[in-house]
């Protein structure tokens, strides 16, 4: 989460594919400067650049991390897609933050979402790494 927001952190190139990722969101989703672009080349370049990261995710995924094939449950998603979504949602929380009244009901329902897939995030590495779960080969 600290990557998305632009923290520096150590780790790895997840790290820096979340951070691109989250970039990308938030030029879709509210703008950099306060103006989203609805330029349609510019719609379609940020989402040609998402497909990018998240398959780049799930490439580095494959390459680093050993697969458990026999007696694992197959996920619905790869890690790219969920660290994707978690950029977005990342995105969306902060954004509400920063907008809406602290006790507006959008707001903690965005940041319990983003609670929610960070929670589910955490569980998937768990059980990917203890080969109870395995990833979809796309």
């Amino acid at each position: 989460m600290r990557a998305c927001r632009g923290h520096r952190v150590v780790g790895g190139p997840l790290l820096w594919f979340a951070r691109d990722l989250a970039v990308l969101h938030e030029r879709r989703l509210v703008g950099r400067g306060g103006s989203i672009d609805t330029d349609p080349v510019v719609i379609l370049e940020i989402e040609r650049r998402r497909t990018e990261l998240v398959m780049a995710v799930d490439d580095w995924v494959t390459r680093s991390v050993p697969q458990h094939r026999l007696g694992a449950t197959l996920h619905t998603e790869t890690v790219g897609s969920v660290i994707d979504r978690l950029a977005e949602s990342s995105v969306r929380a902060h954004h509400a933050l920063m907008t809406l009244d602290a006790h507006d009901e959008m707001l903690h329902g965005a940041w319990h979402h983003l609670a929610e897939l960070a929670d589910a995030y955490d569980d998937l590495v768990r059980d990917i790494v203890a080969g109870r779960r395995r990833l979809p080969e796309w």
